[in-house]
Order: C-alpha cells, then sequence, then structure tokens
C-alpha cells in the first residue's frame, strides 16, 4: 500500500514542479524585440492623416 502512495505522490510533485516552471517561464519571457522602421511608421500616420 505504502509503495503505490510513494509513485502518487512522486508523479504529483513531479507535476507540481512543472506547473511552476511553466508559470515562471512564463512570467519571464519577453516578447522578441523585431527591426521596426520607426521613420516609416511615421511617414504612414502622417500620409493618413493628410488623407482625410
Amino acid at each position: 500500500m505504502s509503495v503505490t502512495r510513494l509513485k502518487r505522490k512522486n508523479r504529483k510533485d513531479k507535476a507540481v514542479a512543472a506547473r511552476r516552471r511553466t508559470a515562471l517561464k512564463i512570467q519571464n519571457f519577453k516578447p522578441v524585440m523585431k527591426g521596426v522602421d520607426i521613420e516609416a511608421i511615421k511617414e504612414e500616420f502622417k500620409a493618413k492623416k493628410a488623407g482625410k
């Protein structure tokens, strides 16, 4: 009886640790900064504003 309890507890402990690891990874995630051309975006806004 005690053997099955230990196996079950081991599985549960591993699952809890895996959930904790994934939660920490999600919290620390930073999106990848792409090379954004700011000047092109400004020109696009100016063109939209002039069009209205």
